[in-house]
């Protein structure tokens, strides 16, 4: 067998540990059909199988973790090592957010940071993956959790709640249905693994209905369900607000129900003398506070609960 490439090798340590090929192609800047053309190359290549692949992502098959086991480490402690001889510059700031928190927070009160700190560079990665900072260059990370994030400096920003939300459309073809009671309503299924709908309804009363009309692995499926109208979906207010704003969401009732998770500012203990990162941080914690002083009554009193 001649020499294989290094790329197939890592590209495959990429899917190993990320069990989605979406995920891998997205840190290998491949498209989906690319990697997966490239790991089909490589069990050809090897004569063996590696991955299963199914409608969740992919699996190790057991000569696959037998290669992982084999080359994994030696890919961490390669990218580890070149970590200290990547060029580190303070007026540029690689940071990494998911697509919601990205587009309907942070990126509409960036031109005020821009104009205030026009000497800073900003590389900004959407992705929904969380970052390995021990492996990827990137200096910080916006974060959905409970910080519990070990060996990195977390900095909460702001706490979050959530409300029944729905696309006009199912709105109107519900008709006299109440919004406060959603017995009766098509629910779509909450992705987190805690089934907020249950919480939903303990708290604030009703009929929790036996079943959902779909379920989700991903809070951006879900979001996206609801706007077709397929059902009624637990709605992240700070995620969600450019988009009840525009009129594409309607909040069903008056309740909302604060949750333990929060949004957090995280960065590994190498990145606290960067002077970008502390550019960085000094107005995204102003900008925190003044967002949640300017939160509506109801919305801020929910908050204050979490």
């Amino acid at each position: 067998m001649t020499r294989l490439s290094l790329d197939l090798l890592q590209q495959f340590v990429l899917v190993a540990r990320h069990g989605k090929l979406s995920r891998a192609a997205e840190q290998a800047h491949l498209t989906v059909s690319a990697l997966s053309h490239q790991m089909r190359q490589l069990e050809e290549r090897l004569g063996r199988r590696l991955l299963e692949r199914g409608p969740r992502g992919v699996s190790l098959t057991v000569e696959g973790c037998r290669l992982f086991e084999a080359v994994g480490a030696h890919f961490d402690g390669i990218e580890h090592a070149l970590m200290r001889y990547r060029e580190y510059r303070h007026d540029a700031l690689t940071l990494s957010a998911s697509p919601g928190i990205m587009s309907s927070w942070l990126v509409p009160r960036l031109p005020q940071l821009v104009a205030a700190h026009p000497e800073l560079e900003l590389n900004l990665q959407s992705s929904s993956a969380l970052v390995e900072f021990e492996r990827e260059p990137v200096d910080c990370a916006l974060r959905y959790g409970r910080g519990q994030w070990e060996g990195l400096h977390c900095d909460r920003l702001f706490g979050e709640w959530i409300a029944p939300v729905a696309a006009p459309e199912l709105v109107a073809r519900m008709g006299e249905a109440s919004h406060d009671d959603l017995s009766d309503w098509p629910l779509l299924g909450d992705p987190n693994p805690a089934d907020r709908w249950r919480d939903w309804f303990q708290r604030f009363g009703g009929r929790l209905p036996a079943r959902r009309v779909a379920n989700f692995d991903s809070i951006d499926a879900a979001r996206h369900a609801a706007l077709e109208g397929l059902g009624v979906g637990l709605g992240r207010m700070v995620t969600s607000k450019s988009l009840i704003d525009a009129g594409r969401l309607v909040v069903l009732g008056h309740h909302y129900l604060p949750v333990p998770e929060a949004y957090w500012l995280v960065y590994p203990p190498r990145s606290q003398e960067h002077r970008g990162l502390q550019t960085f941080r000094a107005w995204l914690l102003a900008e925190a506070d003044d967002y949640c002083r300017r939160l509506p009554m109801k919305a801020h009193e929910a908050a204050l609960e979490d």
